[in-house]
């Protein structure tokens, strides 16, 4: 417990980190929300996978082999977390309100892949929406419009 309380008040004192390092947690943490979408779904299937990927490629501008080890260690990382607060928090910090709706964008793209919204990737959405501060209209036109881009089921 104290070395955890350490590390905790160590991580406020730290000195600002490089922005090589600021700009891989925030490729992370949002790789990290949109595996947490694939993750909802019990039936993760390739159409997921490949938007999720595509909007990686897309928001970071990053070659196909940045996006496959992003991609693994956001699952690695995913499969090892206990909430959502440690990356929405990272984005609450470097992202304008714009980008972090982007993101909520690119969540539904991924939740909608492959043609229909599990009741459990609709909580998911929910849940990093209100973390993200995403205004509720916000949140149901970014739904619509990736319903009305996905495949048909």
């Amino acid at each position: 417990m104290f070395r955890t309380l350490k590390e905790l008040l160590d991580s406020f004192a730290a000195p600002a980190a490089d922005p090589a390092a600021t700009e891989h947690q925030l490729q992370l943490a949002t790789a990290v929300l949109l595996v947490e979408v694939m993750r909802a779904d019990p039936a993760i299937g390739k159409a997921e996978r490949d938007t999720a990927m595509r909007a990686l490629r897309e928001k970071f501008v990053l070659a196909d082999d940045e996006v496959e080890r992003l991609i693994e260690l956001a699952t690695t990382t995913a499969t090892e977390a206990y909430d959502y607060q440690r990356f929405t928090s990272q984005l609450n910090r470097a992202f304008d309100a714009p980008r972090k709706l982007r993101v909520i964008e690119l969540m539904w793209q991924v939740a909608y892949a492959d043609g229909h919204l599990h009741a459990h990737e609709a909580h998911v959405m929910r849940k990093v929406a209100d973390l993200l501060y995403i205004p509720h209209a916000d949140y149901i036109t970014a739904k619509l419009a990736a319903r009305a881009g996905a495949p048909a089921a």
